[in-house]
């Protein structure tokens, strides 16, 4: 009898040791994942950032260039004209693309308040939500233009992507840099639950206002948390898509106007 029961006994142990060893196990391969990842993704964005410095860099030669074989006359002429163009050019300016295994890296995102930073990439496929969050869908031609973003990141429910965007509230900033190297301050303003089939906000009007929106999986899987965060300038501009059609109507004619004042002034 007494031989039975400490079999028993020795094979409750046993029992016991390998299921801590499994659990312990699990533990250490998750910690060991989680950094992978993170290193994965810290060198992904270190390459996009060395990539936007160089085109920075190459921009701001060539507009010295420019600026000194332009004419006084022509400058102050087409004044009204250059502000915008310089900046439509240094925003699109091309450089060479990054690409995190094959997927290409559109910007960098930061959520200060979870501890947050990974690449955005460009397609939002089973390996790219794996290794960082990529583009859902979006109404803008690209990352910080006028437009809503969308974009999404797993809950994996151990920091790691868009786990801790149940602890962000309205008021919290997100930092979005495209392409061009330019990092502009989102603040949010509207988070809520829904269902896995709504997609409605991802086409919300936003007018001029340039927009993102981050979404997740709820801890169950069954919902998904949506943040809706606007670029801090341009908080105070109408989401009226009727206004803006309003507002390029009176920019064209006051450029309508300006060529005719600068036809007369060459007439006379």
């Amino acid at each position: 009898m007494s031989n039975r029961y400490g079999d028993f006994l020795s094979m409750i142990l046993i029992i016991l040791v390998v299921a801590i060893l499994g659990i312990g196990g699990y533990f250490v391969y998750g910690v060991i994942s989680k950094n992978a990842i993170n290193d994965n993704a810290e060198s992904a964005i270190d390459e996009f950032e060395k990539s936007r410095k160089a085109v920075r860099k190459t921009s701001n030669t060539t507009d010295e260039e420019e600026d000194d074989g332009e004419e006084r006359d022509l400058l102050n002429e087409i004044s009204n004209l250059t502000t915008s163009s310089s900046k439509k050019n240094t925003k699109t300016q091309e450089a060479e693309k990054t690409y995190m295994e094959g997927y290409e890296v559109k910007g960098v995102i930061e959520i200060p308040k979870t501890n947050v930073q990974y690449p955005i990439l460009s397609q939002v496929q089973k390996r790219s939500l794996e290794i960082a969050v990529a583009i859902a869908y979006s109404t803008a031609p690209g990352l910080n233009e006028p437009g809503n973003v969308t974009i999404y990141g797993h809950n994996q429910r151990n920091g790691l992507f868009f786990s801790n965007n149940k602890k962000l509230s309205q008021g919290d900033k997100i930092f979005i840099t495209d392409q061009s190297g330019e990092k502009l301050e989102y603040e949010i303003y509207n988070i809520y639950e829904t269902t896995p089939n709504d997609a409605v906000y991802m086409t919300r009007p936003t007018g001029k206002r340039r927009e993102i929106s981050l979404q997740t999986c709820t801890d169950a899987g069954d919902g998904r948390i949506i943040i809706w965060a606007v670029a801090k300038d341009d908080k105070n501009l109408s989401t009226d898509e009727s206004d803006e059609e309003e507002e390029v109507e009176e920019e064209q004619e006051q450029e309508e106007e300006r060529q005719e004042e600068n036809s007369e002034e060459r007439a006379e």
